[in-house]
């Protein structure tokens, strides 16, 4: 595939990063030609410098016959006008842009062909505040994602000692869930690397486990790993920018939040915007500040600035003066590995983290989301099952018949996507779902037409290989 990459910043850099590695075409436009020199020394790929809202750049670029052209640059105006340009002047057949203000998000006639010709719009600060808001509802949790518009959760975590399944083998984890749940532990790191989890893998202290259920029982699968926190309640917000800020919109009405923020209009705009939330003129860095707030009384700190040096030494102070957990935002991805499980419970990676929406729309197949995992190393997909055991090497068969290669997992299936969920009891009391219900996937779980099968992959080398194993033969219809 050949792919015009608009802006080289962070969340370009990551998508060219993940794209190169599959070995697409990829070139890269942007203003700034020294940060395309540091891409282009580290990746195999072509740049163009100049503004990518001109035609005779995006030429240059070589949009005359380009397969995609993502749009990712810093601003709203010249993504919108490349994208226009790439539809109408260049005929390129599916342009992405990166949006950040919520007039282009809400009115979805602007982005029509007849108009700004957008046929995916992203919004990283979106993906971002609604990835944090999921990381709240389960304080135990290093990741939280969603499959299935929500009715399947992936939680990885920290196993811990004593845990009900530490030091046993995960077969032994359905014995301890109540009748009629079911869950299924997609992949294992242990100290930094993947082990493939098969039933009689054992499960040790500090692992990373990732743990996916059906959303209504992922709470009860997560005590057999590690000791449940205490609800959240009480947050601290360091930063009120557009992460901050629509974070603190989101949490203000069901939390007590506190939103730190240094530069004096940016905090009049914020307590001007907010209605609950209480907002402070000053630095998140400051310790008298952080004691004055009581800091040791809080649930939650979130560094959310544009800075990750503030983020690491905010939330690093929170810690110490006695923040029971703090979270902070890091696009540097070497800080973020270094950092986390340290003084600062969760690096995000906000590329990282908002990169998913975007694959989901590049890769092949009928694929619904895409999660890219430990900061790009793996990767999980929902991926739609199609045609029938004719033209189709996974639809009616047992999923232990099919070939997958080593290091892929395939967790669940949701069933008759669409449909209402039907529920009826059985004479034993327990319910048969008839229609849109999660099955969690074992080895003679049979894959039928229009499921949405969920795939961890160890490695997101392996993901090309699990797109051609879903595709359907020449003919089908």
């Amino acid at each position: 595939m050949k792919v015009i990459i608009l802006g080289a910043g962070q969340v370009g850099a990551s998508v060219a990063e993940g794209l190169v590695s599959e070995e697409n075409d990829i070139t890269v436009v942007d203003s700034d030609g020294v940060r395309l020199m540091a891409l282009q020394d580290k990746l195999d790929l072509r740049t163009v410098v100049g503004n990518a809202a001109h035609p005779s750049i995006l030429r240059a670029a070589g949009a005359d016959d380009a397969d995609l052209v993502i749009a990712v640059t810093q601003s709203d105006q010249t993504n919108l006008v490349a994208c226009k340009l790439a539809h109408s002047i260049f005929n390129v057949p599916t342009r992405i842009a990166r949006l950040r203000a919520q007039d282009f998000l809400d009115d979805p006639q602007l982005l029509t062909d007849e108009n700004f010709a957008v046929d995916h719009a992203i919004c990283p600060e979106m993906v971002i505040s609604e990835y944090i808001q999921r990381l709240i509802e389960f304080p135990e949790a290093l990741q939280v994602m969603q499959f299935a518009s929500g009715r399947v959760c992936l939680v990885a975590v920290r196993a811990y000692e004593g845990g009900l399944l530490v030091d046993k083998p995960i077969c032994d984890m359905r014995k301890h869930l109540p009748l009629g749940m079911d869950a299924r532990i997609a992949a294992i790191f242990r100290d930094e690397q993947p082990i493939s989890p098969e039933g009689d893998t054992l499960i040790r202290a500090g692992d990373e486990v990732f743990v996916l259920a059906a959303t209504e029982n992922i709470r009860p699968v997560l005590r057999e790993l590690r000791r449940m926190m205490t609800r959240v309640q009480r947050i601290v917000i360091g930063g009120a920018g557009n992460i901050g800020l629509r974070v603190a919109r989101a949490l203000e009405s069901r939390y007590e939040v506190k939103l730190i923020e240094n530069r004096q209009d940016r905090a009049e705009q914020a307590a001007n915007s907010l209605k609950d939330a209480l907002v402070l003129f000053g630095d998140s860095t400051d310790e008298d500040l952080l004691e004055q707030e009581n800091i040791q009384d809080m649930d939650l700190f979130l560094a959310l600035t544009n800075d990750d040096e503030n983020n690491i030494m905010s939330a690093s102070l929170a810690k110490r003066m006695g923040c029971k957990r703090v979270v902070a935002i890091v696009n540097r991805r070497a800080y973020a590995e270094m950092i986390q499980g340290g003084p600062i419970d969760i690096a995000i990676s906000p590329a990282q983290v908002s990169i998913g929406s975007l694959l989901a729309h590049l890769r092949k197949g009928d694929v619904v989301a895409v999660h890219s995992l430990r900061r790009g190393a793996a990767e999980a997909l929902e991926i739609v099952a199609h045609g029938d055991a004719k033209n189709s090497q996974v639809v009616g068969r047992r999923i232990d018949q099919i070939a997958f290669p080593p290091g892929v997992t395939v967790a669940a299936l949701v069933r008759n996507f669409d449909q209402v969920e039907m529920l009826q009891v059985r004479d034993d009391g327990t319910v048969d779902r008839r229609a849109g219900h999660v099955v969690i996937a074992h080895g003679d779980t049979v894959i039928e037409a229009g499921d949405h099968v969920i795939v961890f992959c160890l490695s997101k080398k392996l993901v090309r290989k699990i797109e051609a194993l879903f595709q359907v033969s020449v003919g089908f219809l």
